[in-house]
């Protein structure tokens, strides 16, 4: 982590114009920054609220500050994973898996920041492309926690083979019918994944899991791959209505023979927690699991 000793002077943000809370979290932001004598900078979502600060720039700041949901979390985070910035994440939202703090928490929490009392939650990432029928592969996206293949336009399933690759050898695992497939990582295990049936996956534990999404046997069921494994899973489906979509955002359309390529990425994400956050406590507070013992989501 940054040393206490003002290891961190350039911090840049990246928020959700959607969330009502959006402005009110933003000036203690301003005033911290303006009296520590720290550098803002801001993507352009932003720029209403700092015309005078300059543009946020990945591989130009020591800490991002994300604003949002989970969703602009994992934004921000595939943004600066490739230069190994750490993020913070600001709750606006319900959930917030993710995030580390809630916005009435933000003073306090810089203040832990710059003291160095905090700890990197380090998460791996995978690589997806798209590799076309007649040969290569296609653009890498970055993928924080999840890459779906699933069909588009009308409610018909698609035909799907799955392969792994393992130390040189290429096997076909399975080939069926269903809505689509997930492919996380094990920060993706807590989002559709999960709603998919799909196991929780302790962080440390770096693997891809693949989660069929309603397949039309019950026979198919998710699976854990080591995380040195290529999995591709091929479109069998002669519709031209499958689509790929990274962490729910970027996406590609696949035609009837391309496949979808995953393996381990070489960037990792590194999440701000203080003392006394754990991936079990979140599991605790945010999927309920300790209603007896009166512990609540904060």
């Amino acid at each position: 982590m940054p040393d206490a000793a003002g290891g961190i002077q350039r911090i840049g943000l990246v928020g959700h114009p959607g969330y009502a809370g959006l402005a009110a979290a933003l000036e203690p932001l301003r005033a911290f920054a303006s009296a520590r004598g720290l550098e803002l900078s801001v993507e352009e979502e932003l720029a209403r609220f700092f015309p005078d600060a300059p543009r946020f720039e990945p591989g130009q700041v020591d800490l991002l500050i994300t604003l949002g949901g989970d969703g602009t979390l994992l934004r921000g985070a595939r943004l600066v994973a490739p230069h190994g910035v750490p993020v913070l994440g600001v709750n606006l939202g319900y959930l917030g898996f993710l995030t580390s703090i809630r916005p009435a928490e933000l003073h306090a929490s810089l203040e832990q920041v710059l003291a160095g009392e905090y700890w990197l939650d380090e998460r791996v990432t995978l690589e997806a492309r798209v590799a076309p029928r007649d040969g290569g592969e296609g653009h890498p996206y970055v993928v924080v926690n999840d890459a779906v293949l699933h069909k588009g336009g009308f409610a018909r399933v698609i035909r799907l083979a799955m392969h792994i690759m393992e130390g040189g050898e290429e096997e076909e695992v399975a080939s069926y019918a269903a809505d689509g497939i997930i492919l996380s990582t094990p920060t993706g295990s807590t989002a559709y994944s999960l709603s998919a049936g799909g196991a929780i996956v302790v962080p440390a534990v770096e693997c891809i899991l693949a989660t069929p999404i309603c397949p039309h046997t019950l026979a198919v069921r998710p699976l854990i791959v080591p995380i040195s494994s290529v999995v591709s899973v091929e479109v069998l489906s002669p519709s031209e209505e499958v689509i790929l979509t990274v962490d729910g955002r970027e996406g590609a359309a696949l035609l009837p023979g391309d496949r979808l390529v995953v393996r381990r990425g070489q960037a990792m994400v590194r999440l701000v927690r203080f003392p006394g956050q754990s991936f079990f406590a979140t599991l605790r507070r945010k999927l309920h699991w300790a209603i007896e013992r009166g512990e609540r989501e904060r």
